[in-house]
């Protein structure tokens, strides 16, 4: 289990390096984007240059303004280029040579995950972009915007980070080009690759690069990935077949040689690209070696070269969040973008965050592959002061704060009872098969925040818009009751994600039962509170591990229930996660993997295939009853074809009207039609079509 630590001897605090020398420059109005804004600031020349393929928002949501102002509070001067033209190299060179480096990131979402959808078609709008435009950014941005930072300046240093950058920093398997690549580091020919929550690794990298420069020893930094061509002395390296091996395993890792360090050698970017086994084998230690606590340096060969990763970094202290998120943001997009519309500022910048991580450890997510297990909470102060500046600041404000949350709304101050415990743990979640004792579930502090928050003057409303983990929110009633009184508007998204215990297990969520307990605590407080307050659940279709069965059971769950999904899921298979390797290799990585004694997974790949799967979640939608008739007949379940209360399908597709005999434009239900659908009758007649 994982939760909020202490600062190891070897983690300096944060805010306590020595300045750069250009810290008397002082704070920017915006971090600049042209030679003009610098000329302005009295500038020469950039410290640190920015390349992002998101709009430059300054606000603590997007990650190059954190990044960005943290350079600044420590010294340096920073530009930023936000969006560049990547086909012209000029566009990279519009600030000048960096003096330090170029860090690189695709933005707050991986590039590919952002440009295509499931079914790998092109999407027509990006939400970071101004107007919502796509086609801003380019396919796998990270390796493309390395690439022309080298052509402006090739020997300016490049750092790569960002949640791209993080979730491909060893041999991936990438689902749009369906093959296993390289690092990303190596195919971006970047320096060093930051990942995860970067602040710690950024701030030290770029003293010691003011210092040295880029030529000097990194690998005492955590959170850091660098290519070198040899285990130096001093480390025993321990391969990863051995971890899962009952007789053997244990004991080679647990003793050390001489006193020497310990590295695990995870399977070659050659074994994983030919072998599905070891691609599952990597990624389950890859996921066992991510306790701060315990982490060892991983390390994975490329040809002839080694990608050497640093134990995952140590989480920010509370003051060190606050100090972070007070540092002194124009909260606003820059001026270049003259009023234009950017979506995702517009969805947050009433919102606060108040904390990072997930210990949830849900298999298809990657919150807790970029931002860890560990929760790292802000102070009450901290977070009142910025709903403050919102309310005093902030364009358009209208007394209601927009979300108070985070990856999760309710894993606030969550923590740990005992800290020796949490430095041994390597599970991959605190509530997966089951809640672990040594987890405080305690939501007081959130609700004491809660009530503070909507108390301060001029605040008439807090929406919590982030997903409540309904698991822990039902060891607490208390909180239930606080959130339907005073936090929801009309409904409250959660995800339960499927019904059937085959899917869930692979997902690691719990079982339906726990949303049922939640769904009878929330309708009982909206009763008590005489509010009209619905759930919205989300669920995901054609996870690995699901059969057509289960998507049959969950639509017909659906059903019963009365809902009607207007947006569902379909599973993608993000960089990194423990639940792509399922769909690449076909083998679970949440059991031990060991040769020819692997647990196998069904994955559902095929197109036509995964396309029933969504279309059982829109069971009521008339485009898809033709499908679902079809494979009801194949599975021998035509008995739920008809207008039934109990059946899923009707006999018949009207041509634009949904179940319920409802029309559009496209004309008006037959006379016979209509009277059994409008009259509710089971057992319809044959018509003709």
């Amino acid at each position: 289990m994982f939760s909020p630590v202490s600062h190891p001897a070897s983690a300096k605090p944060l805010f306590s390096y020595r300045k750069y020398w250009a810290h008397g420059c002082g704070a920017a109005p915006f971090l600049p984007m042209s030679r003009a804004e610098m000329e302005a600031l009295g500038w020469d020349s950039c410290d640190v240059i920015l390349v992002t393929g998101d709009a430059y928002v300054d606000h603590p949501s997007f990650g190059m303004a954190i990044i960005g102002r943290l350079l600044e509070a420590q010294g340096f001067r920073v530009g930023i280029i936000a969006q560049p033209d990547w086909r012209d190299a000029s566009a990279f060179a519009a600030l000048g040579r960096p003096n330090l480096f170029f860090g690189v990131t695709s933005g707050n979402m991986d590039s590919m995950v952002n440009r295509y959808t499931s079914d790998r078609r092109l999407r027509r709008n990006d939400s970071y972009t101004p107007d919502g435009e796509g086609g801003k950014r380019p396919d796998r941005a990270v390796i493309v915007y390395a690439q022309r930072c080298r052509e402006a300046f090739p020997n300016a240093p490049v750092i790569l980070g960002g949640i791209e950058a993080s979730l491909r920093r060893i041999a991936h398997y990438d689902y749009w080009s369906d093959k296993v690549r390289r690092s990303v580091l190596l195919d971006a020919k970047a320096n060093l690759l930051l990942y995860g929550n970067a602040e710690r690794a950024l701030v030290e990298a770029a003293h010691r690069i003011a210092q040295g420069g880029i030529g000097q020893d990194f690998s005492d930094i955590r959170g850091l990935a660098f290519a070198r061509t040899a285990t130096p002395e001093g480390w025993l390296e321990a391969a990863a077949d051995d971890l899962d091996d009952p007789n053997e395993g244990r004991q080679r890792i647990a003793e050390r040689r001489n006193g020497d360090d310990i590295v695990i050698r995870l399977p070659s970017f050659e074994q994983v690209s030919d072998d599905p086994e070891s691609y599952a084998r990597a990624s389950r230690v890859l996921h066992k070696e991510s306790n701060p606590g315990n982490a060892r340096p991983l390390t994975q060969k490329h040809g002839d070269r080694d990608v050497w990763l640093t134990a995952p970094p140590i989480p920010l202290t509370t003051q060190e969040m606050d100090g972070v998120y007070d540092l002194p943001f124009a909260r606003a997009p820059h001026p270049a973008y003259a009023g234009a519309k950017i979506p995702a500022w517009e969805m947050i910048r009433h919102s606060v965050t108040i904390m990072r991580g997930c210990f949830g450890g849900c298999s298809f997510c990657s919150i807790t592959e970029h931002e860890g297990r560990i929760i790292q909470s802000r102070s009450e102060e901290s977070i009142l002061r910025e709903i403050e500046t919102i309310r005093d600041k902030t364009e358009g404000f209208t007394g209601v704060i927009s979300d108070i949350g985070g990856p999760t709304a309710n894993m606030y101050r969550m923590a740990c009872k005992d800290k020796e415990t949490e430095a041994l743990c390597r599970r991959a979640a605190c509530v997966y098969p089951d809640i672990c004792k040594n987890l405080d579930t305690s939501h007081d502090s959130l609700i004491q925040l809660y009530r503070k928050a909507r108390a301060v003057p001029g605040v008439k409303k807090v929406m919590v818009a982030s997903g409540v983990r309904y698991d822990l929110a039902v060891q607490s009633p208390a909180y239930v009751r606080e959130l339907v009184e005073h936090h929801v508007g009309g409904y409250l998204k959660i995800a339960p994600e499927h019904t059937e215990a085959g899917p869930l297990s692979k997902m690691m969520k719990p079982g339906i039962g726990a949303y049922d307990r939640f769904k009878r605590l929330f309708d009982a407080a909206a009763k008590t509170a005489k509010k009209n307050y619905f759930l919205i659940p989300y669920f995901i279709a054609a996870h690995p591990g699901t059969t057509d069965e289960d998507m049959l059971n969950l639509a017909l769950w659906l059903k019963r229930n009365k809902y009607r999904a207007d947006q569902v899921q379909t599973y993608l298979p993000s960089p990194m996660a423990l639940s792509t390797a399922m769909y690449h290799s076909g083998f679970n990585p949440l059991k031990p993997v060991r040769r020819d004694a692997s647990e196998k997974v069904d994955a559902v790949k095929g197109l036509r295939q995964r396309r029933l799967h969504k279309a059982f979640l829109r069971y009521h939608d008339p485009e898809n009853w033709p499908v679902l008739r079809e494979a009801l007949k194949a599975m021998g379940r035509a008995d739920l074809i008809g207008s039934g209360v109990d059946q899923l399908v009707p006999i018949w597709r009207p041509s634009g009207a949904d179940e319920f005999g409802r029309r559009g434009q496209k004309g008006r239900a037959r006379p016979e039609e209509r009277k059994f659908l409008t009259k509710g009758v089971h057992k319809l007649p044959r018509v003709k079509s």
